[in-house]
C-alpha cells in the first residue's frame, strides 16, 4: 500500500481550505492557490490493471501510412463504422473506419467533408487556434451527434464547443466563454466512462486566470452533452463554475482514462517542465505558481504547497516533450504496450510510452533503460518510466488514438509552421497506423 502523503493526512483530518486559501507560501504579488469550498473525497483505490512486462519497443509494431496529404490534422475519433478527423485550418472529415484499419495511402478526398470550417460561426485560426478537438456522442449512431471544440473571434478571441447533428445538419452551442488567444487554447474533448463530456482549456496567455475557478481557463471542465454541470459537481464556492473539475493547468491537450475510469492528463510546461498527472476532483495543479521540484530556479516546488497536486511526471527544466494527445492503451492487440500511457510529442518529434507501476522502489526497473520519474515530490502512488520511440521518424506528433481493433493511429503536425529538418515531407500531414508486428 502506498504511504500517505502530507496532503492525504490533511484531507483525512477534514482540513479544507476556502477558495484562494493556501497552506504554503504565496507569491510576492499575493496570488494564492484556489481550492474548493468543500474538498471532495479522494476516491482513489489501488488499480486492478498492471502494465505489460518488459520495456516497450518500436519493434513491437509495424507502421503504415493510412492517409497522406492532410493539412494540420488535430484530433481523431472512432464511432461505429466511422472515423472523424479535424484539421486545424479546416473542418471535419469522415473516413471509413474499416478502410483505415486495412488499407493504405488514402488521400484527403477519400474522406467526406461533413462540416466545413466556414460553417462554424465566427471560426478563426489565430496562431495555435482553429478547429481542434472532436468527440462523438456515446449513443452514436442512435444519437448521430459530433462535438467540436474550436476557436472563435466575435470581436474577442475565445473558444467554443458545439454539437453537430449529422441528420438535421444543425449546430448548437454546448459551451461558450472559454478564454482564447493565439497560443494556449487547450482544445481536447472526449466523453468519459460515465458519459460526461470532458473539455481541456488553456491559460490563453493569461496565467492568473488558471487560479480563478470561474474563468474556465487552464482547467479541465466536465459537463453533460448539453453543456450543463454534472449532477455532483465540485463546489468552488461563490463565483466558481460548477463545470470546473480541476484547475491550475497551463496548456493541457491530452486526456484519457484507465480501465477503472481514472482520468490521466498531459500538459505543456514552460520551457520544458512538461507533465503527466492523475486527476483528482477539485485538484489544483499549480500553474503558474508551482511547476517543479525543490531545486527549480524559476517556480515554486510541489513540496512547498500542500494545495498543489503533484504530477506523476515532470520532465524538469532541461527536457521537453511538447506533449499533446494522450491515450491509455488497454487494448490487447499490441500486447507489449498493454496498460501503458502513450503521449505524442511535438517538440520531441517522438511517441513517449509511459509505464506506471505502483509505489516506489520497483526493483524490476533496475535494468530498464527508460527514464525513471520517482522523485519524492512527485505523486507517490506510482513510479513512472518513460521510453522515447520513433524519435525523428514521423516528425511532430499531435495525437494518438486507439482504433476499434486495437491498432493505434498517429496524427502528424508537420505543416503547422514549426517543423524543422526534413519535415514537412512531400506526403505530410499523415495518419499513421501502428499494427502489432
Amino acid at each position: 500500500m502506498v504511504s500517505p502523503t502530507r496532503r492525504r493526512v490533511l484531507a483525512s483530518l477534514g482540513l479544507s481550505i476556502a477558495v484562494a486559501g493556501c497552506l504554503g507560501p504565496s507569491e510576492p504579488d499575493g496570488v494564492e492557490l484556489a481550492t474548493p469550498a468543500e474538498r471532495p473525497d479522494d476516491d482513489w483505490t489501488e488499480p486492478e490493471w498492471r502494465p505489460a512486462e518488459g520495456a516497450p519497443s518500436e519493434d513491437d509494431v509495424a507502421s503504415t501510412t493510412a492517409v497522406a496529404g492532410l493539412e494540420i490534422p488535430w484530433d481523431l475519433a472512432f464511432a461505429g463504422d466511422d472515423a472523424y478527423l479535424t484539421e486545424r485550418d479546416g473542418g471535419v472529415r469522415r473516413f471509413d473506419a474499416s478502410a483505415l484499419a486495412e488499407d493504405a495511402d488514402f488521400g484527403p478526398d477519400d474522406g467526406d467533408v461533413i462540416l466545413e470550417g466556414s460553417s462554424l460561426p465566427d471560426r478563426a485560426a489565430p496562431g495555435e487556434g482553429g478547429t481542434l478537438g472532436i468527440a462523438v456522442h456515446p449513443a452514436y449512431p442512435d444519437r448521430p451527434e459530433l462535438f467540436v471544440y474550436y476557436t472563435a473571434d466575435d470581436g474577442e478571441i475565445g473558444n467554443r464547443v458545439v454539437s453537430y447533428d449529422l441528420e438535421s445538419d444543425t449546430l448548437e452551442t454546448v459551451l461558450d466563454g472559454i478564454p482564447g488567444a493565439t497560443i494556449h487554447n487547450g482544445g481536447r474533448i472526449t466523453f468519459g466512462p460515465e458519459g460526461t463530456l470532458w473539455v481541456l482549456t488553456g491559460d490563453a496567455e493569461d496565467p492568473a486566470l488558471t487560479q480563478d475557478p470561474g474563468a474556465r481557463a487552464g482547467a479541465v471542465l466536465r459537463v453533460t452533452a448539453d453543456g450543463d454541470p454534472v449532477s455532483e459537481p465540485v463546489d468552488w464556492g461563490d463565483g466558481g463554475d460548477a463545470r470546473t473539475y480541476t484547475l491550475g493547468h497551463r496548456n493541457p491537450q491530452g486526456i484519457d482514462f484507465t480501465p477503472q475510469g481514472t482520468p490521466i492528463l498531459a500538459e505543456h510546461g514552460p520551457s520544458a517542465r512538461d507533465e503527466i498527472s492523475i486527476l483528482r476532483a477539485g485538484g489544483n495543479y499549480g500553474w503558474d505558481i508551482v511547476r517543479g521540484g525543490p531545486d527549480d530556479p524559476n517556480y515554486g516546488g510541489y513540496d512547498e504547497y500542500d494545495d498543489a497536486i503533484p504530477p506523476v511526471v515532470n520532465t524538469g527544466p532541461e527536457t521537453t516533450w511538447g506533449p499533446s494527445g494522450l491515450a491509455f492503451y488497454d487494448g490487447r492487440a499490441i500486447e507489449p504496450w498493454e496498460n501503458r500511457i502513450l503521449v505524442c510529442g511535438l517538440a520531441s518529434n517522438a511517441l513517449v510510452v509511459v509505464t506506471l507501476r505502483l509505489g516506489s522502489g520497483n526493483e524490476e526497473l533496475e535494468d530498464d533503460d527508460g527514464v525513471r520519474y520517482d522523485a519524492a515530490w512527485l505523486d507517490d502512488r506510482f513510479t513512472a518510466t518513460a521510453h522515447t520511440l520513433f524519435e525523428g521518424e514521423f516528425g511532430r506528433l499531435r495525437h494518438v488514438e486507439s482504433g476499434p481493433d486495437g491498432s493505434l493511429y498517429l496524427l502528424t503536425s508537420n505543416r503547422d509552421g514549426r517543423a524543422s529538418g526534413e519535415f514537412p515531407s512531400a506526403n505530410d500531414d499523415r495518419i499513421i497506423r501502428l499494427d502489432p508486428a
